[in-house]
């Protein structure tokens, strides 16, 4: 019995790994945590080699770069959908998606390089830097990711999952490489910029390559201006879910005392680590229900697939949590922290809802639903709202932040079963996308 048992077991994991949908995962979880382990080695070696002063300058460099890639993972997106839409029905634009995007967008990046140098002199005496030279990079490196995002968004909506993986990783690698030869070479600040500029580069040039078999020939023509219309949806889609998970740490530093903003700061980013864990699930599932409704196949099956795959990844990391929150605290952030263990799970649990929630809203913005708008808006008021009205202690904003979060679970969960039975391939038109 015991025998027949493990084989029968044997069988169904070989059923599982077999899995595209499994296997698409496991390429992207991996690349996505290469890519997350070398920027905490990215910031450990700045922090290491520059000291607090001189390290508090990149920090602030690299939270500008962080807004200036909002465009960026809109644009991913927007090119994700558009791109599997047309794989989809076998259409072979992508030559001239890439080319014509490629040209549009060099424009605002030649905006930006201009403003950015206009400004590099009070950007740099607002924040004390001795040059204005990491600022330029800066600049270069806000342009430069803008570019390296339509081939990374042209591969997600193609699913090829290992290349994009790789490229993802791979920039992160060689940023983390540059960055230590950079600073023992005494490159201080502008070292530890042009590193990520150079990745970047390494990124934009690895993207065009593995996409080198569709750049052959001549290809056929695209309008992009019909995806004008799903660029405001994505837009506010990403930008919601931004906000959802940023603005309790802003409302939690103003409104409690410096000790208990620190201590929520902290927790807020052990919860986005179960975030940023399982965000590969939502990036395999989005081409993947584009190209399912798109077939007139079952998107369905492809949301509570990747629905289980994402609860099991935030389990194991949910155990942990809850069996070792004063190790969990303890490595991060020290023993001055010891006031969040109290919280380490609550704050888990809201990454896992945060990421269900991500889930959904990904899946909403495959099939271009509006409906999802007003009510992921309602979540992110509630969620302030109740900070502004509750904030007397860390508990009560952990608890406001999770209360929210769920609510708007449930209410995506509700608007979702509504909408599942109603997808078709007429969908995605919007207008149809056209080649010719």
């Amino acid at each position: 019995m015991l025998t027949g048992g493990r084989l029968d077991l044997r069988r169904r994991l070989d059923q599982v790994l077999r899995s595209r949908l499994v296997r698409q995962n496991i390429i992207v979880f991996v690349g996505g945590l290469v890519a997350g382990i070398g920027g905490f080695v990215y910031h450990a070696i700045a922090g290491r080699v520059l000291g607090p002063t001189v390290y508090s300058q990149v920090a602030f460099l690299i939270a500008l770069y962080a807004v200036g890639m909002a465009p960026a993972l809109i644009l991913i997106v927007v090119l994700a959908r558009y791109t599997a839409t047309l794989a989809a029905r076998g259409d072979a634009g992508v030559r001239t998606l890439m080319t014509r995007t490629s040209r549009l967008v060099a424009i605002p990046c030649l905006v930006l390089i201009l403003v950015t140098t206009l400004l590099a002199r009070p950007i740099a005496t607002f924040e004390h830097l001795g040059s204005t030279i990491p600022i330029l990079i800066l600049g270069f490196s806000i342009a430069l990711i803008w570019q390296v995002a339509i081939p990374r968004g042209i591969l997600q909506g193609l699913q090829r999952f290992t290349a994009l993986s790789l490229n993802l990783s791979l920039e992160l690698v060689v940023r983390t490489v540059v960055v230590f030869g950079l600073l023992v070479a005494n490159y201080a600040v502008s070292g530890a910029m042009a590193a990520v500029f150079l990745g970047l580069m390494f990124a934009f040039a690895l993207g065009i390559f593995t996409l080198r078999d569709h750049l052959r020939g001549t290809g056929t023509r695209v309008r992009l201006r019909v995806m004008a219309g799903f660029s405001v949806t994505a837009a506010f889609g990403i930008i919601g879910v931004q906000i959802l998970y940023n603005q309790d740490v802003i409302l939690a530093v103003h409104y409690l005392p410096a000790h208990d903003g620190g201590i929520y700061g902290g927790l807020n980013k052990i919860g986005t680590i179960l975030f940023f864990l399982t965000l590969s699930v939502s990036q395999v599932l989005f081409p993947r229900v584009v190209e399912a409704v798109a077939k007139e196949e079952h998107p369905g099956r492809i949301l509570l697939s990747s629905a289980g795959i994402l609860t099991l990844l935030g389990a194991g990391a949910l155990l942990v949590f809850l069996v070792l929150p004063g190790v969990v605290v303890g490595v991060l952030f020290g023993r001055t922290f010891d006031d969040a263990i109290p919280y380490v799970f609550a704050v888990g649990v809201i990454g896992l809802a945060l990421s269900l929630d991500n889930l959904l809203v990904q899946f909403f913005m495959a099939v271009h639903d509006r409906v999802f708008l007003p009510i992921l808006a309602a979540g992110v008021i509630a969620e302030g709202g109740l900070i502004v009205a509750r904030h007397g202690s860390v508990g009560e904003v952990v608890a406001d932040v999770l209360v929210s979060l769920l609510g708007l679970l449930v209410l995506l969960s509700v608007r979702c079963y509504l909408l599942l039975p109603t997808l078709h391939a007429e969908s995605l038109v919007e207008p149809e996308p056209a080649v010719g």
